[in-house]
């Protein structure tokens, strides 16, 4: 998924001259090379390692807080779910927005910028460019994005679950 979230976030900046997904990709690899696809992907990792489990630990607090007899409940799990994802987002925010800098640095008139290859790198320019505030820059769209995702996530899990418990129970 690496390289379609780098053409996403290129496409997303403010005078974007890419026409399309296809048009992104090529000029991309034409003028930075492959390695402009995957520059983030170790800062994706050490993101996304954290994010999950922030989300399953809050997910279960947060469910078994609001249904401590645990009997199936959409409601509980909706909640639950996007409370999970908003906490998650949030805490993550920081390294989100240095995988963010290395995937657009390409587009950046800036040298420093243009240089920065590792999440140590991108996360001294943000501080320095913008404070310990560059590092939560998007936090609120992006936990309002992961609410809904999150919740539909666990509500859909647990329906699953519930199924699949229900069915064996009649056999």
């Amino acid at each position: 998924m690496n390289p379609f979230d780098v053409i996403k976030q290129r496409m997303q900046l403010v005078g974007s001259s890419y026409r399309n997904i296809a048009d992104c990709a090529t000029t991309v690899m034409r003028k930075e090379g492959l390695r402009a696809f995957y520059i983030s992907y170790p800062t994706t990792l050490i993101m996304n390692i954290p994010f999950q489990s922030i989300q399953f630990g809050c997910y279960d607090l947060f469910r078994k807080t609001l249904n401590p007899n645990g009997s199936y409940s959409p409601l509980t799990h909706v909640v639950a779910g996007g409370m999970a994802g908003a906490v998650a987002a949030a805490l993550t925010t920081p390294i989100d927005c240095c995988k963010t800098l290395l995937q657009t640095r390409g587009a950046s008139i800036d040298p420093e910028v243009r240089n920065a290859s590792s999440m140590m790198q991108s996360a001294r320019i943000i501080y320095k460019q913008q404070g310990f505030n560059g590092f939560f820059r998007g936090a609120k769209p992006r936990v309002i994005a992961n609410m809904p995702a999150t919740a539909i996530s666990w509500t859909t899990y647990e329906y699953f679950k519930w199924m699949i418990a229900r069915r064996d129970r009649r056999e």
